[in-house]
């Protein structure tokens, strides 16, 4: 096979330079084979003798070569008898090709005369130049895209089989400047916080130039960036070793400072020494949501607010806490408070809303990675844990002047982690609860407003000529609202709208409303209270909409899923859903897409309850519960074509949406897949369980992806409570199946077999089919894992029955594939092969883009045993597009992890480092610990190739504490790993 067909990081693609002009303009690259073209058309350069002519002319830029010159770059100190007249030969010939303009002969030699941006070369010079003057004016992001741009005109080796000595020198020359630049480019990306995707190529560089200490020196910078200090320092020990064996010199002595800096864990070392903040770009996130524009009163908390934020200028971080009852105005006040403030904190502002009086408060972790990301940081380089995460962001803080905004918090242990913690910044925060357990907030209690303020309200929404003629009435109705501001924002918007009503009419209104009154005495009534005056002025249809779209669990909702929840046509639904808008009782969360504010969606379901009856209460989440159902099938059966499992979902009453093709299913699949989930966990019901299961089925992908493999996880254990204390044993069988195949997926092997042999024990009492055979295939694939062949094998063939007597060739072609695999564990690669073919030939006849991955994963695997590198390393790479094609990170960082294998069994350990390096990242808190320490074992291995044993003794190190911890088999191989190095 090609062997550099390997991963290739950050390589832009190559072209020829372009000139403005005629589009007939000549162009010529060096950087690459020697090439010529007229406009867009390629031309002939002649032999190699006649392109060493072209490149000795070409390398002058403009200047004029001597025939004794053009003779030394040919021949060197041995020219032929007839040197010259073979050169007079060589320059006929180009000159009829490039015509006479454009080589000249003058003074006894010969010139090429063209424009400076004709040769790629020139044009790479001008692009470095600029990127060295950006990088010195602190630009670093463009001296990096200029940088990337001059190593993107490389198209390989620099003046390719062009022959002779000058071609040579040259050539040594071009690509020491190529490494230079490569250098400069990879220092910039650590400067810019790109560090965990730098280690890749850097431990590919450094194989390749095991000599170059600058190399080493980026490669422990990013590596000690990324958390992998052991490795950093392994890295130091390599390169000694390296050199004392090979020039019998010790490291420069940069490298040996570095070392004492990470030895030392030094801080500094994480972030670049002049920069004061480690953000990757110098991003000003401007997050506060908009400030309404009819503010009122308030005055003696904006002014306190404000006060205490300016003094975050100073050497305190501010944090001010806002707490009060539901509706009183806090987050508008922030909001406003916020705004005026902007100027104090130049470096940006941060917003979030905690959703603290939900049922499902923002997680903390979750919050930080979207503030890190905000902040400029890669997605690779933000940690998984929430202390880790933590750290990351006050350190990205660090030095830099920026709000943060923490909107509708639970309570003080959740805010904690999102303080910056550091001067210069501040925080402030809203609540329905007061902070007195936040140390160090300023805590401000915000209650109703005066009456004068909430009149002054009123009327800058309703109109001084309205209000001044019922000046008694508007007070009226004020003192209704019990003074609250969103009680009086929603009387006054529903009057402006309504030029027909009086401020009395709306008065005496409510006036009427007894249990209103009641509900203001305390608390969150008073909440409550304001929102029945809006609730009551609703159309009977709008408050039927209010009502029961307020039932379903999940952030947000679609208008599809609105529309069939109420029943309606998308149009209707569309009305009504506006209609709430304008009342302020439900927001816009985006063009289609619709939410209440916590406190309203609580109101609403109080509504329901009160207003519906519980059969039409059922009946709407029966409907909505059916269109996720229906869609999430249809985008199942577009992307596993003739997967019979389609045929054993329950039947639903509504068809669900349609798509075009497979890419606009999966974007509605995950777009969905917080509230599909919700949904499952909110009818796990007697009524709903069988068809809630069944979402669960048809929502694979979201399990398979590792992007929502916890909730998934959740919504299947919920499932499985119900269908137990419901005595239905096909609910739970499928269930516990989907509860497996997590276990599976996340490297939980045990707690997977135990599952699904509870699943087939369930399926086959409920004389499921379905469940029977994936549970059969599952237990198979499990068995493997565990090196139980025998029983492997077993399970994989009734599981081939199963799918067989059930019609179902993509469940035959996925156990074929899954048996493929047991076969090449027990040394039968013939019949691994033809397994793995026949479950290919399935899958591509029904045109099953997904799972035939799956298949070709399996034959690439079996096609590496057999030492069939190139056909293996072609079937996993057509898999791996698919897995990326289709969002499954889980299976696209696995077929990483076995291209880097077929690299090892190939005998190219540098690029095995860098697949194994890719997988590493893609895996990143999916798959389990198992699959990373197989990963990990691999790259040691690669490491190990390429001579960097230090760092492969830490890898293999990690890879046998997480066997050990899992009492995993392979424990043993990585001893004797670690044992090879021991007596070398």
């Amino acid at each position: 096979m090609d062997r550099d067909s390997g991963p290739r990081v950050r390589v832009p693609e190559q072209r020829a330079p372009e000139k403005p002009g005629s589009a007939d303009a000549l162009r010529f690259t060096v950087l690459g084979p020697v090439r010529a073209w007229r406009g867009s058309d390629l031309l002939s350069s002649g032999s190699p003798q006649q392109r060493a002519l072209l490149t000795a002319l070409l390398l002058r830029e403009g200047r004029t070569a001597t025939a004794g010159e053009l003779i030394d770059a040919f021949w060197g100190e041995d020219p032929p008898s007839q040197a010259l007249a073979t050169i007079r030969t060589y320059a006929s010939r180009l000159r009829k090709i490039l015509g006479q303009d454009t080589l000249v002969s003058e003074s006894g030699g010969y010139a090429i005369r063209i424009d400076r941006g004709a040769l790629d070369l020139t044009l790479a010079q001008d692009l470095a130049a600029e990127a060295e003057k950006a990088r010195a004016a602190g630009d670093r992001c463009q001296a990096r895209t200029l940088i990337n741009k001059v190593l993107g005109l490389w198209d390989g080796e620099a003046l390719a089989s062009v022959p002779g000595p000058y071609a040579d020198n040259q050539r040594t020359r071009l690509e020491e400047w190529r490494l230079q630049l490569t250098e400069t480019r990879l220092d910039l990306d650590l400067e810019v916080g790109c560090h965990a995707e730098a280690v890749s190529e850097l431990t590919a560089l450094t194989a390749a130039h095991p000599l170059r200490e600058r190399l080493r020196e980026l490669l422990m910078v990013a590596l000690y960036r990324s958390g992998r200090q052991a490795e950093a320092l392994a890295v130091y020990a390599d390169t000694r070793r390296l050199l004392a064996e090979e020039l019998g010199v010790d490291p420069r002595p940069e490298l040996a400072q570095l070392q004492q800096r990470i030895l030392r864990a030094d801080e500094e070392l994480a972030r670049p020494a002049d920069e004061p903040a480690p953000a990757p770009a110098p991003l000003r996130p401007a997050q506060l949501p908009a400030t309404v524009p009819d503010f009122t009163g308030r005055s003696a908390f904006v002014a306190e607010l404000g006060s205490r934020l300016a003094t975050a200028e100073g050497s305190v971080m501010a944090v001010s806490a806002v707490a009060g009852i539901g509706g009183v105005g806090k987050t508008t006040l922030a909001v406003h408070v916020a705004h005026q403030a902007r100027r104090h904190f130049p470096d940006g502002q941060l917003y979030v809303d905690l959703q603290g009086a939900g049922a499902r408060a923002a997680e903390p972790e979750t919050v930080l990675g979207s503030f890190l990301r905000a902040l400029g940081t890669a997605d690779s380089a933000i940690p998984d844990t929430l202390d880790e995460r933590a750290a990351l962001y006050r350190s990205t803080l660090d030095g830099r002047r920026i709000l943060i905004l923490l909107d509708n918090a639970h309570d003080a242990a959740q805010i904690r982690p999102l303080l910056p913690g550091t001067p210069g910044c501040a925080a402030l925060v809203t609540s329905r609860v007061r902070m007195v357990d936040l140390a160090g907030a300023h805590l401000v209690d915000l209650d109703v407003m005066s009456p004068e303020e909430a009149l002054q309200l009123f009327t800058r929404i309703v109109g001084d000529e309205r209000v001044g003629a019922e000046r008694e009435a508007a007070l009226d109705v004020v003192a209704a609202c019990g003074f609250l501001p969103l009680a009086i924002r929603i009387a006054a918007s529903r009057l402006a709208a309504r030029r027909t009503w009086t401020v009395s009419v709306l008065a005496a209104k409510l006036a009427d409303e007894r249990r209103r009154l009641d509900e203001l005495q305390a608390g969150d009534l008073a909440v409550k209270a304001t929102f029945e005056l809006g609730y009551g002025q609703l159309e009977p249809a709008q408050a039927r909409a209010f009502r029961l779209l307020g039932l379903a669990d999940g952030p947000d909702i679609s208008l599809a899923a609105a529309a069939a929840l109420l029943n309606l046509d998308p149009h209707a639904a569309e009305d009504l859903l506006e209609a709430l808008v304008d009342t302020s009782l439900v927001e816009s969360a985006a063009p289609g897409r619709y939410r209440y504010h916590d406190l309203v969606r609580l109101y609403a379901r109080a509504c329901a309850e009160r207003d519906e009856r519980a059969v039409e209460r059922e009946s709407a989440l029966s409907r909505l519960l059916d269109f996720y159902l229906a869609t999430a099938a249809g985008v199942y059966a577009l992307e596993r074509p003739g997967d019979r499992l389609v045929d054993h979902l329950e039947p639903t009453d509504h068809a669900g949406l349609a798509f075009g093709d497979r890419h606009a299913a999966l974007d509605w699949l995950y777009t969905e897949a917080t509230n599909l989930l919700a949904c499952v966990r909110q009818v796990a019901r007697p009524a709903t369980l069988r068809r809630a299961v069944d979402l669960l089925y048809a929502a694979l992908d979201l399990g398979e992806s590792g992007a929502n493999a916890k909730q998934y996880e959740a919504a299947a254990v919920t499932v499985r409570e119900a269908a137990r204390e419901c005595g239905d044993p096909r609910t739970e069988s499928r269930a516990v199946m989907c509860l497996a195949n997590a276990h599976q997926l996340a490297g939980r092997f045990e707690h997977a077999d135990r599952e699904a042999e509870e699943a087939m024990r369930l399926a086959e009492t409920a004389q499921d089919l379905l469940a029977v055979s994936w549970a059969a295939n599952a237990r198979g694939i499990i068995a493997l894992y565990h090196s139980r062949h025998q029983d492997g094998e077993a399970f994989l063939n009734q599981a081939i029955e199963a799918f067989r007597t059930d019609g179902n060739r993509p469940g035959e072609a996925s156990a074929l594939c899954n048996l493929s695999r047991i076969h090449l564990a027990t040394g039968r690669t013939g019949s691994a092969i033809t397994l793995a073919r026949s479950g290919i030939g399935i899958y591509d006849l029904l045109g099953h883009a997904l799972r035939g991955a799956n298949g070709r994963y399996a034959l690439g695997m079996a096609l590496t045993q057999s030492e069939e590198f190139s056909a293996a390393t072609a079937k996993l790479t057509e898999a791996l597009e698919i897995f990326r094609d289709s969002r499954q990170r889980l299976w696209e960082g696995m077929t990483l992890f076995r291209l880097a294998e077929v690299e090892i069994a190939s005998g190219q350990p540098a690029q095995a480092a860098q697949y194994a390096e890719l997988a590493l990242t893609v895996l990143r808190g999916i798959g389990g610990e198992w699959r990373r320490g197989n990963v990990l074992t691999v790259l040691g291995r690669a490491l190990s190739g390429i001579g960097q044993t230090g760092r492969a003794q830490v890898c293999w190190n990690e890879a046998l504490d997480i066997y050990d911890e899992l009492g995993s088999t392979e424990a043993d191989g990585v001893r004797s790993l670690l044992a090879g190095i021991s007596t070398h």
